[in-house]
């Protein structure tokens, strides 16, 4: 996999850099667990994808974990705990997998409040704490430079996105359901816009959760027998979110006030999905030209119900990234192992057109193996 892009990955062409193996680690705002992912790349043009796992959490470290989202409760209790289960992931990983030294992990942790006009996003995981535990170097807090420097700190999967997506056809259209929805628009011409599209799977959890108990929408089973509520979905779409310009980011819980209410079970889980497919076709008006595919990633993927929805309302194919040969339960662990990279490289994280800084941002803090006070990279080259 080739990055077409020198614009995107903050080089020229005029040297080759050494290739790292880079384990990354993601814990999505869907709250179901841990991916882990392993990657050899140069931070730039080269990719190369290695094995990848996912721990899902027990439901009471979930419940806990829910506990504090907005930044409530027993955080710093909950920040230990998850960091310890993505000490346990990697050590599990490992020796699974790796017979060759790791030179760095990208550590997300888990984003418990995403406030970017305040200028706070929060995300719990203790760096210095997983590097020790490991005994590798980590870094981790990789959005709070972007969102100090007024950004949105979200998506941070573009710049990947862009690397992986060199030979395709553009116009293309890479759509991350997981929590939230976000999607990369890639042009012909080394553009590149992102840009959250609104709820993914969230309030559908959120509603079957609350209703029976259960995770989520297995299959969407709920969502195919229902029958979608026409008048809550154009509601939702009267929202002043889906009209804002490029980029814009969200909280996990900021259409909170549009769960569906005087609805059965069946048809408030079709109405919630057919909101996430129609927030998608929403933001395709965004696009400086219409992309030739969609290409579908993270958990949504797997709900055949909303991937109707999608067809339904997209004009162009909607296909699993598996299609084009790349893993999409990985892929958002792939990109934070990609950024820890760059973050060492210190090569941008972020664009003016990905996250709406005002110039491309460099972010992350290592935590070393050997020393618990955290630093960056080479200092950024932007």
């Amino acid at each position: 996999m080739a990055s077409s892009s020198n614009i995107s990955t903050g080089v020229g062409p005029q040297h080759s850099p050494r290739m790292r193996r880079a384990i990354g680690l993601m814990s999505g705002t869907s709250l179901d667990g841990i991916d882990v992912a392993m990657i050899e790349t140069d931070g730039r043009d080269r990719v190369i994808a290695g094995p990848a796992l996912t721990l899902t959490y027990s439901l009471e470290f979930r419940e806990r974990l829910r506990s504090v989202l907005g930044g409530v409760g027993p955080v710093a209790e909950v920040e230990g705990e998850l960091t310890r289960l993505h000490a346990d992931a990697v050590e599990h990983f490992l020796g699974r997998y790796s017979g060759t030294p790791i030179d760095i992990v990208g550590f997300h942790g888990h984003t418990i409040l995403h406030r970017p006009a305040d200028r706070r996003t929060w995300q719990i995981g203790d760096g210095a704490l997983l590097a020790r535990r490991l005994g590798l170097n980590v870094v981790a807090d990789f959005r709070s430079a972007d969102v100090a420097a007024g950004g949105e700190g979200a998506p941070l999967a573009p710049l990947f996105h862009d690397a992986l997506a060199a030979n395709l056809r553009k116009p293309l259209a890479i759509l991350n359901i997981g929590g939230v929805a976000n999607v990369t628009w890639v042009g012909e011409s080394e553009e590149i816009l992102a840009f959250d599209t609104g709820p993914g799977n969230a309030l559908i959890d959120d509603w079957v959760r609350r209703h029976t108990g259960a995770a989520a929408d297995l299959d969407g089973a709920l969502a195919r027998a229902g029958t979608a509520s026409t008048v809550h979905v154009e509601r939702f779409l009267e929202s002043p979110f889906f009209d804002r310009s490029p980029p814009k980011s969200l909280d996990r819980d900021d259409f909170r006030e549009v769960m569906p209410t005087g609805l059965s079970l069946e048809d408030g889980a079709a109405t919630l999905t057919e909101m996430t497919a129609a927030a998608v076709a929403a933001a395709a008006r965004h696009f400086p030209t219409a992309p030739s595919e969609w290409l579908v990633t993270g958990g949504g993927r797997h709900n055949p119900a909303l991937v109707e929805a999608l067809r339904r309302r997209l004009a162009v194919p909607v296909r699993p990234v598996e299609a084009v040969g790349w893993n999409g339960d990985a892929l958002e662990a792939q990109a934070f192992a990609y950024l820890a990279v760059r973050s060492v490289e210190g090569l941008p994280l972020s664009l003016p057109t990905t996250t709406g800084v005002p110039r491309p941002i460099c972010g992350g803090r290592m935590f070393s193996a050997i020393s618990p006070r955290p630093h960056c990279g080479r200092g950024c080259r932007a």
